[in-house]
């Protein structure tokens, strides 16, 4: 893929700036599309809060990606804090659709995540099972929905359900490697909860790839191949690390520090794999959890 243009909204977190690198190293034109004054052709202002968006700054835009959405485990949830995830994400959503939709950009690659999915405990999940029950379920089907208006306008929309990304820097690894590294690593609970995981250079390839097949559309899991529990993941993030993980971290105490994030976004999981992903022959660089993790935790070069 080169010589495109691309749209990117939320395009200064983990994916996006990825996503922006590996777009610029293949010789594609990248429009941000940023919430503060523009400091170069390359950059779009939008108020997706108030609506302020100016469409015609899509014109020729060969696909939009949007990626907006506050952290789901950013915080212990509140009410308003609830309440701001849904307005990260299906605000900003419904204002490109639109947007897209005005400017005549034919592919929305939009950002949702596997816990549509609800607790699938060892129910094996593909894009074809139905979403499940609870706060981030239900945000996940409004978030998704808000691309009806393109949709509706034969836009070709792809709803990205992304797992946990594996990164060599942030993420949820920049959370919790200092405490494997300290031999502090545990599992959550019982340890059986699903952990559905992508590499964070997979999940690039996945969205550069799904840009370019016109085969794609509707949800699309970004997952790796062979999910795991939190128990193996773990066993495997220890080995990876070259530390023992034998302790254990009971779900009454996670509850009393997460509140009601323990249960959904902790102690319950997704058994998710990429059917859409591989059906249209994406190959994964990272096929085992092993794999993304020892890519993950490599020595940086010096």
């Amino acid at each position: 893929m080169s010589n495109a243009v691309v749209a990117i909204a939320g395009s200064s977190g983990l994916i996006g700036t990825a996503l922006v690198y590996a777009l610029r190293a293949t010789d594609n034109r990248v429009l941000r599309i940023v919430r503060r004054a523009p400091s170069n052709a390359d950059e779009v202002f939008w108020n997706p809060d108030s609506g302020e968006f100016d469409a015609s700054a899509l014109r020729g835009v060969d696909a939009a990606v949007n990626l907006c959405g506050v952290n789901v485990g950013a915080k212990r949830w509140s009410g308003a804090f609830k309440q701001s995830l849904r307005d990260s994400r299906i605000g900003p959503t419904e204002v490109l659709s639109a947007a897209v939709v005005e400017a005549g950009v034919p592919v929305l690659i939009n950002a949702s995540a596997v816990g549509y999915y609800g607790d699938t405990r060892g129910r094996i999940a593909d894009e074809s099972a139905p979403p499940g029950g609870g706060f981030l379920a239900q945000l996940c089907q409004d978030w998704e929905a808000a691309t009806a208006p393109a949709q509706r306008d034969g836009v070709r929309v792809v709803l990205a359900r992304t797992g946990l990304v594996f990164a060599p820097s942030g993420g949820l690894l920049g959370r919790i490697r200092p405490l494997f590294s300290f031999g502090l690593g545990a599992r959550l609970g019982n340890g059986r909860q699903y952990m559905p995981w992508i590499s964070l250079e997979d999940e690039v390839r996945a969205l550069l790839f799904a840009i370019t097949h016109d085969e794609l559309s509707g949800p699309v899991n970004l997952t790796g191949p062979a999910p795991v529990t939190n128990a193996e993941f773990t066993a495997a993030l220890g080995r990876a690390v070259n530390r023992p993980t034998p302790l254990m971290v009971p779900g009454f105490a996670l509850r009393t520090r997460l509140g009601e994030f323990a249960d959904e976004g902790v102690l319950g999981g997704q058994r998710v794999i990429p059917a859409a992903l591989e059906r249209s022959g994406f190959g994964f660089h990272h096929n085992t959890v092993g794999e993304a993790l020892a890519y993950a935790t490599a020595p940086k070069d010096t």
